[in-house]
């Protein structure tokens, strides 16, 4: 029998978690007024430009990405709105001062999305930007089915770990279950998630009714 000295009392364990990686989301307040004018904006923008651009996308349509240039009240409202969220989770950091609000003007791109059923987009990173984004101005059907799918599908940076071996091991530490693996994110229209340009993503293949509307966004410095 081991002694009882030799156990491990998990109340003792220290956990400090290196290298967290954000993944922010905010719900735009009385979205529902603002997805109405986005859809019309989108959609007469798509029937303008049926090729649009294709960048990971499999199937769908792609805007060109001057998104902040195309006017209009709901445009300016969800560019201004996603700038302020950018600024919200950036720090400038020197010698001097420590850490600071940015005081200067991101480089703002952005983009609409519309994915109908059988469509996805591939494993892709943002090169060049600090922070990415999408907001959701229509989820396809996805808050009321899951099974119409969709799901925004984040890799972990670090690659596999222990699950190379024995894919059934897990973390058993808060946050950390899915280490080595992937997680997902489920579409919600008015909501918005922000996360470094540098994660890698996919969309995983949609089969709603109907169309998943969805703006990305990058902001680099």
């Amino acid at each position: 029998m081991p002694s009882t000295c030799n156990r491990v009392d998990p109340q003792l364990i220290k956990i400090r978690r290196l290298f967290t990686t954000p993944l922010a989301s905010i719900q735009y307040p009385d979205a529902e007024k603002l997805n109405d004018e986005l859809k019309t904006l989108i959609t007469r923008r798509m029937a303008k430009d049926r090729n649009g651009a294709q960048r990971s996308n499999d199937g769908g349509w792609q805007s060109s990405s001057d998104f902040p240039a195309w006017g209009g009240d709901a445009c300016n409202a969800l560019v201004r709105f996603a700038t302020e969220f950018a600024v919200q989770l950036t720090a400038v950091h020197s010698d001097q001062y420590g850490l600071t609000e940015p005081a200067f003007e991101w480089k703002l791109n952005a983009w609409a999305n519309v994915n109908e059923a059988g469509h996805s987009n591939a494993l892709h990173g943002h090169p060049g930007a600090f922070w990415s984004g999408v907001y959701w101005v229509d989820d396809g059907g996805r808050e009321d089915d899951p099974d119409v799918g969709g799901d925004l599908e984040f890799i972990d940076p670090r690659g596999m770990v222990a699950s190379t071996y024995n894919p059934a091991l897990r973390m058993r530490v808060e946050g950390c279950i899915t280490a080595g693996f992937s997680t997902t994110c489920a579409a919600k229209s008015g909501t918005f998630l922000m996360f470094p340009s540098w994660l890698m993503h996919s969309v995983q293949r949609f089969q709603g009714a109907r169309p998943r509307i969805s703006i990305a966004f990058n902001f680099g410095a």
